[in-house]
């Protein structure tokens, strides 16, 4: 802490200010005549940033808020020979507001903590077999960089040769996992295999790191529904008590006070009635928990989808990559060479698990004879298309013919993949996925709670009973497409329920967004994320269920908060308003709950085994 406010100008400040506080109080002690003008120095010092920021809001944003009361009491307090109490109020005003500023440096700490994690050079291969070390931020998309062994990727792209790579950074796999050659690798990730060359897929600023940096960045500045009662209400409150105090002084002044004992009244009531420790109620609360996720792999954009993720009543869930690993193995398939190429050849322009492992199953695969001219489009929640060859899901192929007995060949529990020519289904492959032994101890914790767990998948019937059943829901509902998906969500809107949504594909995205709380899954795709309010970052259940609890304890630290915060006014108001209260008890009892209701944020801060 002391080095955090060696760091800053307005730490530099509160600093000196309490060396002039203590020397005030030294020669106040000694009867020197000098003391009032220490005390001033002190007051210039402390309330510096707090006048500055009370005439920025009050001039420039047309607001008012708690540093304009602090200010004014000083002022007032120093007016009737009290400059010592003005200082004390400064100091420890400043004091809290150094605090908060330290809260959330702890949470803007997981941003640096993930930078961290990235190389920000990386060694370029050129044209002439020269190898020069330049800035990720220069690479492009198609450029060559030699990863060496035991050296992080500096950015994402394809390898040149099967390698092996630990992704445990940003999967949480501690098992390296085998990359094929042509296989997407992540920044981030360390090469624990021998040397490889890694071809460019995305720019620095597009990686999934730097998609994940950039969500904790913005999570800072999305404040909770509460945070934004507490801005709204402040600026009012505070309009409030500047017309209250002049009231007050002037009844006290007709019922034969004097005006210097009625003022002092005055300059406490304004004192205390500051709303400082209900303003700090939320924020830092709120940064400490997002800081925690951050730290625990799980990411929130903001604290709106922390408070949003405490309600959830019912969790639909994608299966694949999900409740899955998505690590898919070929397992029986049927097709002419011709056919098996083509497939091979269009499924190498998506990035869905199916997709890979059919890529993976047939590795050493000629492409030369494949016809390049048709563009591969993706159908969403069918397939890829190519020209009239189809490949996708059984359910795509409803309406067409079977004169090979394909559908015969599909075994139940397995996931299945057609081929289709024009109106005829001319190929089969059957692949076998694994559950995540953490979804089952995620999903029962979840039932534990309350929260109702249904499986969502465009798989067929008996793959979704199989893994319902290894996982412990009872509740799923197979073969949708994504505006299937989307029409579950909205059932279960209108009957009042708030919906969260977990998936990590394309297809999930429209149902992630229409979710009250989307969650995607860090090695999900990109429009997965940017779709929903949650990442998790390491594909682990587990932690969205941490994440569920924290939620709840960051509403009950605030409730505390609040419910402390205007206790403490209300008691310190009749306090003064019965005489029982001096400027000074004033001071510290109000201060010292804003400080008590930071650090009882700042306990988010703190993972709970």
């Amino acid at each position: 802490m002391f080095r955090y406010l060696l760091t800053n100008r307005q730490g530099r400040f509160l600093l000196i200010g309490t060396v002039f506080l203590i020397a005030g109080f030294l020669l106040m002690v000694t009867g020197s005549p000098l003391s009032p003008y220490i005390f001033y120095l002190a007051i210039f010092f402390l309330g510096f940033y707090a006048a500055k920021a009370a005439v920025v809001d009050t001039v420039q944003n047309k607001e008012l808020n708690v540093d304009l009361l602090m200010i004014l009491s000083a002022l007032g307090a120093s007016l009737i020979q009290f400059e010592s109490e003005g200082a004390m109020l400064l100091f420890i005003f400043a004091a809290a507001e150094a605090l908060e500023e330290f809260a959330m440096g702890k949470s803007t700490k997981a941003i640096e903590e993930l930078m961290a994690q990235v190389p920000t050079t990386a060694q370029l291969l050129q044209a002439n077999g020269d190898v020069i070390e330049v800035s990720t931020d220069q690479l492009v998309v198609g450029d060559q960089v030699v990863v060496a062994r035991g050296a992080q990727l500096p950015i994402d792209g394809y390898v040149d040769r099967q390698v092996l790579v630990n992704e445990a950074a940003l999967t949480g796999e501690s098992v390296p996992a085998e990359k094929a050659t042509n296989e997407e690798a992540f920044a981030g990730t360390i090469n624990e295999g021998n040397a490889f060359h890694l071809t460019v897929s995305k720019l620095s600023s597009e990686t999934i790191f730097s998609n994940i940096i950039r969500m904790v960045d913005e999570a800072q500045n999305r404040p909770s529904q509460i945070s934004k009662f507490i801005d709204r209400f402040e600026s009012k409150y505070v309009l409030t008590v500047l017309l209250a105090v002049p009231v007050f002084i002037a009844i006290l002044y007709y019922q034969n006070y004097t005006f210097a004992e009625a003022f002092y009244r005055g300059m406490i009531l304004l004192t205390v009635s500051s709303p400082c420790a209900l303003v700090a109620s939320a924020t830092p609360a709120t940064l400490s928990a997002i800081s925690h996720g951050a730290k625990n792999g799980v990411l929130f954009k903001g604290g709106a989808a922390m408070e949003e993720l405490s309600r959830m009543d019912v969790l639909f869930s994608d299966k694949t990559g999900t409740l899955t690993h998505g690590d898919f193995e070929v397992v029986a398939h049927e097709a002419d060479e011709a056919v098996i190429q083509e497939v091979v050849y269009m499924e190498q322009f998506s990035s869905h698990p199916i997709a890979q492992a059919i890529i993976n199953a047939f590795p050493n695969i000629q492409l030369d004879q494949v016809n390049r001219d048709e563009n591969v489009e993706e159908v969403s929640g069918k397939g890829l298309r190519k020209g009239d060859l189809l490949v996708g899901k059984p359910a795509a192929f409803a309406n067409f013919t079977d004169p090979f007995n394909m559908r015969q060949k599909i075994q139940p529990g397995y996931t299945s993949v057609f081929v289709g020519r024009q109106s005829e289904i001319i190929g089969y492959f059957n692949l076998a996925d694994q559950v995540r032994a953490e979804s089952k101890q995620a999903i029962e914790a979840f039932k534990t709670s309350g929260v109702d767990v249904v499986l969502l998948t465009g798989d067929n019937y008996e793959v979704a009973a199989k893994v319902a059943r290894e996982v412990g829901i009872e509740h799923f509902h197979a073969d949708l497409s994504p505006e299937d998906k989307i029409k579950f969500v909205q059932e279960s809107q209108a009957k009042g329920l708030s919906v969260g949504m977990i998936g990590d594909g394309i297809n999930d995205a429209p149902a992630l967004a229409n979710a009250e709380i989307g969650i995607a899954m860090g090695s999900g795709s990109s429009i997965a994320m940017e779709s929903s309010e949650v990442v998790i970052v390491q594909n682990d259940l587990n932690k969205l269920y941490d994440s569920y609890d924290l939620s709840h304890r960051l509403n009950r630290i605030i409730l505390q908060n609040v419910i402390f915060s205007v206790g403490v006014i209300v008691a310190l108001i009749a306090l003064n308003i019965i005489g029982w209260l001096d400027l000074p008890l004033g001071v510290v009892f109000h201060e010292g709950s804003t400080i008590l209701v930071i650090l009882n944020g700042l306990r988010l801060l703190k993972r709970k085994d």
